[in-house]
Formats: structure tokens, C-alpha cells, sequence
């Protein structure tokens, strides 16, 4: 029977695809009713008939949040964007082959798992890291259901697939569609060297990016905080995957040279001949190892680390380690769970002191700050990138308090013009990347400006900024112009959609006044 649903499934978004837009080109055009506000933004929502995936109790919230939004074009941006990824990105969803291991038992037959592929927006791939902040946007109204029609079951069947990945290619950051889907897969292999090897149908890129399994962790206690549903995680491969990662993990925290002085390489390795390719063969600059952190070889922006110690990227590995140990303590009989909850909680622990002690640098002009990138031996790389986890976000990870003094430190000089990728003008004011050159702030980071911050004046300036720099679309670009809102990149980037929703949702619950304000 559950294949069977998921075959009408398949059949019915076949129906529904023949007849609906691409959205990729849907997104692209404006399309009335335009918003009563000064900027008249277009709505963006597909019709009913064209959305991926509908939530009933995610179309009430708006309606509901349409009486608590003053301001027509903040409603407007928020319509757009908040249902983003159950409008547009749930691209397939079903259960998986069943499967049958011997066992001393005998021959056991594996229930089928729920399954949900997520794609990034106008990117045919399901990463890690969007696709748990794309579903992370909807936590506050997740509950328990056993309903394979429900926003449990889009995280079940998430959490699932990115264990099903984590296994196959733990180093690997972004994949196609599983084989259960019947999608037609086209090879991924480029002119890249990466170590170790992958299966190009299966992988869309293997970029080692730590915040790829943090992000695991972080989408798995999501659901078990809002559902209390342990017994999901005893099924499947959730415990596997979890020792696969702490294996992985360990594996990056070596030294660049062994005892006797030999250059060593780790056992993942990228070369790109054009362009990110770490130095010295692909290797990365000299770090010194177990200091407690974990080398990672890009940035959540999937550029490649000047210095693999990615503090941002820790900061969040650590804060989903202990997180997430207090699942395998209630899912895995205490005889099995033991080492690796402890290993768990260790490596959180150890991850922690790494960073207290060697990530905090002096500025001269803020006092202690947090470094984005550090080698070990005292190279630090002080800049911050609006892809999350940033130092910007770290309350946000849960690392730390957002009173903590050095962070605010850290924070006063990202969002200055010290931090050598802020980016400032009359259209847009924040925090850009070296991924879409200087000159282009992310709306992410003036979201997570929002997010980290208690400064009524600062969460306004920052809507008022978001709200006009759409270039009318009502949709969160990945990058806009300081100067010209008509320049900008990607209009179907679901991930910063997601966590525009989640602010404003965040909002009401801190500061409800805010959304009864003008931001024309």
C-alpha cells in the first residue's frame, strides 16, 4: 500500500507539472495582485494545483499573520516567502525499496521509510544544509502525526534520505534524487579530484563542509524537540549515520604532519582546476591538529576555506553534538548507547575548548573577537560570510548567548565597515561574500541580523532594507546590489525565503509590536 501511495504520489505531481510553469521561470515575472504598498511587490505563490506540498496549518498561520502584519508589503514579502519550500522545493516524495538482511534471527525484512527529497530552488539537488534550514522554517508548527500527508512525515522522511547520504558519502554535501524516485539522473563527474570516490548518479557534489552533518544533527532535533517521536529514531539508519559522522569528524581533526616531520594529506582531498582548489596539491595550508576542532574544506557558501578550521561551521558542529546526544540516549539501549552518546558529548565538549582557546583573537579597535577561519598555529582569517552558521548567527546555533561579550564584539565589527566584506549603499546594508563579490550584500545575513538582535531600531532598519530591495519580485534574493536593486542573484533561492518566515514568526513571539509598524 505505501508504495502504491507513493506511485499516485508520482503520477499526481506528473499531472499537476504538465500543466504548471516552471517555476524557475515563473519567479522571474511579476504577477498581480501587487501589494498595496508603496513598492508594490508581485505575489509569488504558485497556484494552489502547482505547490509541492500543502500544510494546511502553514495556510492558516498566514492568514492569521495577515491581521498581526501592518505593513502591506511586509505581508506581502512574508506570503511569498515563508511557504517557499512546501510551494516549490518538495520535488518528490514516497518510501523506500524494502530491503531484506540475514540475520542469526533468520531473514528480517526492513519496513519501508518515508522519504522526502528536497531541492535548493532552481538548483535540481537536495544539500544538507538547505534542505534541513528549508524545513527548519516550519519547527514552530511541527507536532506529532503519524500521517503520511503531514509536516512530520516531510521531516521523517528528510531526516531518513540525509541518513541514506551520510552513509553512502559522508564527505559529500549535496545529491540527486534517491533511486525510489524514478527520476532520470545525469552524471555529476566534472574535471574536479576528490577523494575518496563517490558514485556521480548518487552525489551532485562532495564538498566537505562540517555544517553538511551538522546540519543532520541539528534537522533530527528539530523534530525530536517539537514531537517527543524517540521511537522514529530507533528505525531506520539514524544511529549509523550518526557513528558515520563522528568517524568522519575524527578523521579531519589530524595534524599536517606526523611525528617524524612527513607531510600527511587527510583523507579527503579536492582539486578543481578551475578555480577552489586548495593549495599545496589540493591539500590546504599546514594546520596543526587535535586542538579539539575539525577540518573543514569549504564554507557553507561552498567556497573553499582559506584556513580549514572553519570556526562558524565548529560552532554549530558542537552545539548539534550535544543537542542531538540527548536522542541516542533515549533511542539505543543504554549497553550500546553509551560510547557513543559520551563520544558524542566529548567531541561536542572538545570542539568548545578548541575554539575558546585558540579562535579568539584581539582587535584593536573591538577588543576580543572570534576569528572566522584559523590554521592552529595563529593565522586567523577575520571576515564573516552571511551563509549560515556565521559567527552573526551563533546565538542562533545555539553556541552561546546573544549577551555574551565577545560575541557582541564579534558582531559590532561584522556589521561595520571592518569586516572587509560588509557592503553598504541606499539600497541594501549588510553582510556580503567573495561568493558573489564584494559590493553584494546577502538578504540572509540582515534576516539573521534580525534574528540575533534585541534593538527595536536595528530589527526595523533591517525590514525597511529587505522590504525595498526585492526589485518588486517580493522574493529573498541570494545577493543584492548596495546600489541598484535591479542587480541581484538567484530568485529562487528557498533557504533565505525560509528564514524570512521564520523571523517574522520569531517576531511575534519577541517583539509583536514591531509588525504593527510602517516600512514604506
Amino acid at each position: 500500500m505505501r508504495l502504491q501511495l507513493s506511485f499516485t504520489l508520482l503520477a499526481l505531481l506528473g499531472l499537476a507539472g504538465a500543466q504548471c510553469p516552471a517555476y524557475q521561470q515563473y519567479s522571474s515575472e511579476k504577477h498581480e495582485p501587487f501589494s498595496t504598498g508603496a513598492h508594490n511587490l508581485s505575489y509569488a505563490r504558485p497556484i494552489s494545483s502547482c505547490r509541492t506540498f500543502i500544510a494546511q496549518e502553514v495556510e492558516d498561520e498566514i492568514k492569521r499573520m495577515q491581521t498581526v502584519i501592518a505593513d502591506p508589503d511586509l505581508f506581502r514579502l512574508f506570503e511569498n516567502t515563508w511557504p517557499s519550500t512546501l510551494d516549490t522545493t518538495i520535488a518528490w516524495r514516497g518510501w523506500s525499496n524494502t530491503t531484506k538482511e540475514e540475520t542469526g534471527l533468520g531473514t528480517v525484512e526492513e519496513e519501508p521509510q518515508e522519504l522526502t527529497f528536497v531541492i535548493t530552488g532552481d538548483i535540481y539537488a537536495m544539500w544538507l544544509r538547505d534542505s534541513a534550514n528549508q524545513l527548519q522554517a516550519y519547527a514552530s508548527l511541527l507536532k506529532p502525526n503519524a500521517s503520511f500527508n503531514s509536516l512530520a512525515s516531510l521531516f521523517r522522511g528528510a531526516i531518513n534520505l540525509q541518513a541514506r547520504y551520510i552513509l553512502e558519502s559522508p564527505f559529500c554535501n549535496a545529491f540527486q534524487a534517491p533511486d525510489e524516485s524514478g527520476v532520470v539522473r545525469s552524471s555529476s563527474m566534472n574535471s574536479d579530484r576528490i577523494t575518496p570516490q563517490f558514485d556521480y548518479l548518487k552525489v551532485f557534489s562532495c564538498q566537505w563542509e562540517l555544517d553538511s552533518v551538522a546540519s543532520f544533527l541539528q534537522l533530527s532535533v528539530d523534530y525530536a524537540t517539537a514531537t517527543k517521536d524517540y521511537d522514529f529514531f530507533k528505525k531506520g539508519n539514524w544511529s549509523r549515520a550518526v557513528e558515520t559522522i563522528l568517524h568522519t569528524a575524527e578523521s579531519m581533526t589530524m595534524d599536517s604532519y606526523d611525528e617524524l616531520g612527513n607531510w600527511q594529506r587527510t583523507p579527503y582531498t579536492y582539486c578543481a582546476p578551475y578555480g577552489g582548489t586548495p593549495i599545496n596539491e589540493c591539500a590546504g595550508s599546514p594546520h596543526k591538529g587535535h586542538i579539539g576542532l575539525i577540518r573543514s574544506y569549504h564554507r557553507p557558501s561552498d567556497d573553499a576555506c582559506t584556513y580549514q578550521y572553519l570556526i562558524p561551521s565548529n560552532m554549530m558542529f558542537s552545539a548539534a553534538l550535544n543537542a542531538s546526544s540527548l536522542i541516542m540516549q533515549q533511542v539505543t539501549p543504554p549497553t550500546s548507547s553509551s560510547n557513543l552518546t559520551t563520544w558524542m558529548q566529548q567531541m561536542s565538549t572538545g570542539i568548545r575548548n578548541g575554539i575558546e582557546q585558540h579562535a579568539i583573537v584581539n582587535d584593536p579597535k573591538f577588543g576580543k573577537i572570534y576569528a572566522y577561519e584559523i590554521d592552529g598555529y595563529g593565522s586567523a582569517n577575520i571576515m564573516d560570510d552571511p551563509n549560515v552558521p556565521s559567527l552573526l548567527s551563533a546565538p542562533f546555533l545555539s553556541y552561546l548567548s546573544p549577551t555574551d561579550p565577545i560575541y557582541l564584539n564579534t558582531r559590532r565589527k561584522i556589521l561595520s565597515k571592518s569586516n572587509p566584506y560588509y557592503a553598504w549603499g541606499p539600497v541594501l546594508t549588510g553582510v556580503g561574500s567573495p561568493h558573489t563579490l564584494p559590493g553584494k550584500p546577502w538578504p540572509m545575513a540582515n534576516v539573521m541580523a534580525i534574528l540575533t538582535s534585541e534593538d527595536d531600531e536595528e530589527i526595523k532598519t533591517n525590514l525597511r532594507m529587505l522590504v525595498q530591495s526585492t526589485d518588486g519580485y517580493g522574493l529573498m534574493h541570494e545577493s543584492v546590489s548596495s546600489q541598484m536593486q535591479e542587480i541581484w542573484s538567484r530568485q529562487w533561492f528557498s533557504w533565505a525565503n525560509g528564514l524570512f518566515g521564520q523571523a517574522i514568526v520569531d517576531l511575534e513571539k519577541r517583539k509583536p509590536w514591531i509588525l504593527k509598524g510602517g516600512f514604506q
